[in-house]
């Protein structure tokens, strides 16, 4: 998949939202990688709902975004913390830190994807 990252002047009163590439190119199932602004952000297509959490895992700042995925959790595949891609939050040990989620949306047919703005 070829997913060019740029801004766009689209945003909301708090995040700035980056267009990814084609909805169409993110089947269910698959996941994308992508690095905005020095952070790496996974997009996961779980059964037509679109999700984006940091790629590290809060207990080791290993990658996390090549982890399983079993309904709306992803494990960490070093050490299998697991994580809810909805809200972040560390669901078991090792992680006890929760991480970042992005909101996600379709536009034209292109995903984008949230940034905060400072």
């Amino acid at each position: 998949m070829n997913f060019h990252n740029h801004r766009q002047s689209s945003s909301s009163k708090k995040f700035e939202y980056v267009e990814i590439g084609p909805a169409n190119e993110i089947e269910s199932g698959e996941r994308i990688f992508v690095e905005i602004d020095g952070q790496p952000i996974v997009i996961l297509n779980i059964t037509g709902e679109l999700f984006g959490i940091g790629d590290l895992c809060t207990h080791d700042d290993g990658p996390l975004g090549d982890g399983a995925v079993q309904g709306y959790e992803v494990a960490c595949p070093r050490h299998g913390a697991k994580f809810d891609v909805r809200t972040g939050k560390a669901l078991t040990l090792p992680a006890v830190v929760d991480i970042p989620t992005y909101p996600v949306r379709v536009i034209n047919g292109q995903v984008e994807i949230g940034i905060r703005r400072d």
